[in-house]
């Protein structure tokens, strides 16, 4: 709120109540280092060493410094520019998360300028295709972060030039991101535990099928499966995780591993998108609608299996909408200087065969290539 003779940035907190915003000034004083130094820092300028920067950063983070970057992106002569890094595979979830993207954009102006890069899965190409980006010109990165010990310097590269990251669908913790906005993966798996617990009172045995655990999503979903399993003293044993890695061909081929291993297997968790070819594996081995199989989002050849029973259930992760929440948090950061939360994490919305025409009927649009 702008007062009369008062230059200082001031925010409204949650209860109304006004709080200054600090400023380099503030940073310099509490740094003990010049203004020059901590606007070196803040911008990613050379002159200083890695560790002050570090401190500084740190120390404004602390104080709540809020960037005023809407005037500094106002100056520049060229439209703003943001890339968008997302895997080809698995079209049917992060097809979905770009017309999020779209949609967003052609709905706030003045526009920001977008352009998609992809490379074929997670983990496969990631890195070279986000070099790419870092090697052209861009102002703000929206990603779906793979194996981190391999995508984490890549956006600590993005974030040292001033580049600010949005992950999607995963996260990169230890990393500088800007935000994340994902489904919640920990909670995920622990709802999937419970749903598959609850029906049983004699021990049995389920299975995880995955894509990679050095992504975080996938690894957070496996551990709140197990969480789950151990809280509730279910009697559902976790035989096994099977790590696919989001490909179509070995997915169905481990999958038909795992049903000759555990024939008394009674229930399978697809922790990805990547569930048609599991899909394939049960009918093969004619065990669809033998046991409960819980899957990860909607598309439209799940539909007609949700609404005939022979799959239990499946949790829809909102692709659509993260990938909207995704250009909407960097378009406000760009240009307004709103920094959001750390994270946006969205309750995952669960899909049984008694839900899933209202759903249809309530979601118009959301699930591509779906209908009521």
């Amino acid at each position: 709120m702008k007062r009369s003779g008062r230059r200082d940035r001031t925010f409204l907190r949650e209860n109304g109540s006004e709080v200054k915003s600090p400023g380099i000034k503030d940073i310099a004083k509490v740094a003990l280092v010049s203004i020059g130094t901590v606007d070196r820092a803040l911008h990613a300028r050379p002159g200083i060493s890695s560790g002050t920067r570090a401190r500084i950063l740190k120390i404004a983070e602390r104080l709540g410094y809020r960037p005023n970057l809407a005037a500094r992106y106002l100056k520049l002569s060229h439209q703003r520019k943001i890339a968008v890094h997302l895997p080809r595979d698995i079209a049917s979830y992060f097809d979905a998360l770009r017309a999020g993207v779209r949609h967003a954009a052609a709905q706030l102006q003045p526009p920001l300028e977008v352009e998609f890069y992809s490379y074929p899965r997670i983990g496969l190409g990631d890195v070279e295709s986000m070099q790419t980006v870092l090697d052209g010109s861009c102002d703000g990165l929206i990603l779906a972060p793979g194996s981190l010990s391999q995508i984490t310097p890549m956006i600590r590269k993005a974030t040292s030039r001033g580049i600010p990251v949005v992950c999607v669908a995963t996260d990169a913790p230890d990393t500088d991101r800007l935000t994340v906005i994902s489904s919640e993966p920990f909670t995920s798996g622990a709802i999937v535990a419970e749903l598959l617990s609850r029906s049983r009172k004699e021990p049995t045995e389920a299975a995880i099928i995955t894509g990679d655990l050095t992504t975080f999503d996938h690894y957070e979903k496996a551990r709140g499966f197990r969480f789950m399993l151990s809280e509730i003293g279910s009697p559902v044993k976790l035989v096994e995780v099977v790590e696919a890695h989001d490909e179509y061909e070995e997915a169905y081929r481990k999958t038909c591993s795992l049903l000759n291993r555990y024939p008394k297997l009674s229930g399978i968790y697809v922790s990805t998108s990547n569930s048609l070819p599991v899909i394939k594996a049960l009918e093969e081995k004619g065990r669809l609608g033998q046991m409960n199989v819980v899957l990860t989002d909607l598309f439209p050849e799940i539909v007609p299996l949700i609404r005939t029973g022979r799959i239990f259930a499946t949790l829809y992760q909102r692709p659509l909408t993260q990938g909207r929440m995704a250009y909407e948090a960097l378009y406000r950061f760009l240009m307004e200087g709103v920094r959001p939360r750390p994270a946006y994490r969205l309750a995952p919305y669960i899909i049984l065969r008694s839900n899933i025409d209202l759903f249809l009927e309530n979601s118009p649009g959301e699930i591509r290539g779906v209908s009521p």
